[in-house]
């Protein structure tokens, strides 16, 4: 990626690609802009989808023109980091969490339990990240939901529920075997998951994203869920989520890869 020039030239007598680049340019639709404009097909979703979703403020804005629950939250501009935080305790209060605009796999993200904690928290994120927001924390259970097309339809797979044994699902947890503890199906009623499913569609959808995703959510303990984000290019290693929740929906890893597949076929 760091020589467009070498790279186009491996590219030109391949015919699909299966993307598993994560992060950066392989998810935020440069990659796919890149693959369209050379004609070859490609997994997953198209160039805007991957932009939206990887840009967490203007995913949150399109979930918000949707319909569909998100946590609020307060994106920083600039200012002094006093006034920011009276701002945050007015507007947002916690516990809440701090976040970069533009990261996966939970780099740079803290939960912020007093006002003590704002500022370095956020001092932190914007040196590393430069652009952060906050967000409500939604206390209850982490919910992630995959979406596949079968048959020539998108549908939510069954729901899995992650318990991180330290609490919080960060990139240890989620690559690491036996720091994390997965539930599926999730324990929720009938009605409870439908209604997940469908806000997770929904979500897809309003990103206009393609074949495949992940949607995180955080759901209260009275079933009420929120939207956090949709993961384009979802891991599929063997302790990622996408793959557990085919396997539950009774597709083997060589089924899901091959869905994954037909969605660069139908791209041409």
């Amino acid at each position: 990626l760091d020589d467009p020039d070498r790279l186009i030239s491996q590219l030109q007598p391949v015919q699909i690609v299966f993307n598993c680049l994560h992060g950066g340019s392989g998810e935020d639709g440069t990659v796919q802009l890149l693959l369209e404009l050379l004609g070859i097909s490609y997994t997953g979703s198209p160039p805007l989808a991957c932009a939206l979703a990887m840009d967490k403020l203007a995913a949150k804005k399109a979930f918000q023109q949707a319909g569909l629950p998100t946590p609020r939250w307060l994106a920083y501009r600039r200012g002094p980091w006093a006034a920011w935080s009276e701002r945050v305790a007015q507007t947002i209060g916690y516990p809440c969490v701090v976040k970069p605009v533009r990261q996966g796999s939970s780099f740079g993200v803290w939960i912020v339990s007093a006002p003590e904690e704002l500022i370095s928290a956020c001092a932190a994120v914007k040196r590393e990240y430069t652009e952060f927001f906050i967000e409500t924390y939604i206390p209850g259970r982490e919910i992630t939901v995959g979406i596949l097309a079968l048959e020539g339809r998108e549908r939510a797979l069954p729901l899995l529920e992650l318990r991180p044994k330290s609490g919080f699902y960060d990139y240890q947890a989620k690559y690491s075997a036996g720091l994390t503890e997965f539930i599926i199906p999730a324990q929720l009623d009938a009605q409870t998951t439908q209604h997940i499913q469908g806000l997770s569609l929904k979500a897809h959808q309003a990103l206009g994203c393609q074949g495949f995703s992940r949607v995180d959510l955080r759901v209260t303990e009275e079933g009420e869920a929120f939207i956090l984000e949709v993961n384009t290019v979802p891991g599929l290693t063997s302790t990622s989520d996408l793959p557990q929740a085919a396997q539950a929906a009774g597709l083997s890893f060589a089924q899901l890869v091959e869905a994954m597949l037909l969605t660069a076929q139908q791209k041409k």
